[in-house]
C-alpha cells in the first residue's frame, strides 16, 4: 500500500482587476503565498485571505490552496 506525505502548501488569491475592453471578459490577477504551513486549516487560510483582501485595491474573487505531496511505498 502506498503512503502520502504532504510536503508543501501554497495559498493563492484571485482578484478581479477589471474588464477587457475588446472581449468584454473579466480580467484577474493571482497572488500566491508559498511555504504555507501544511498543518494550516481551511478556516485559518480563509481568515488570512480576508485580511489580505482589505489591503488590496481589487476585490477578492477566489481563494485556492495548492498542496504538493510525496507518494512513497508504505
Amino acid at each position: 500500500m502506498a503512503a502520502q506525505d504532504l510536503t508543501q502548501s501554497t495559498l493563492q488569491l484571485v482578484f478581479l482587476t477589471g474588464v477587457d475592453p475588446e472581449s468584454g471578459n473579466s480580467t484577474y490577477k493571482n497572488k500566491s503565498f508559498n511555504n504555507v504551513k501544511t498543518s494550516a486549516t481551511a478556516d485559518q487560510l480563509y481568515e488570512i485571505a480576508i485580511a489580505f483582501e482589505g489591503l488590496q485595491q481589487h476585490p477578492l474573487t477566489q481563494i485556492n490552496r495548492r498542496d504538493n505531496s510525496e507518494i512513497r511505498e508504505g
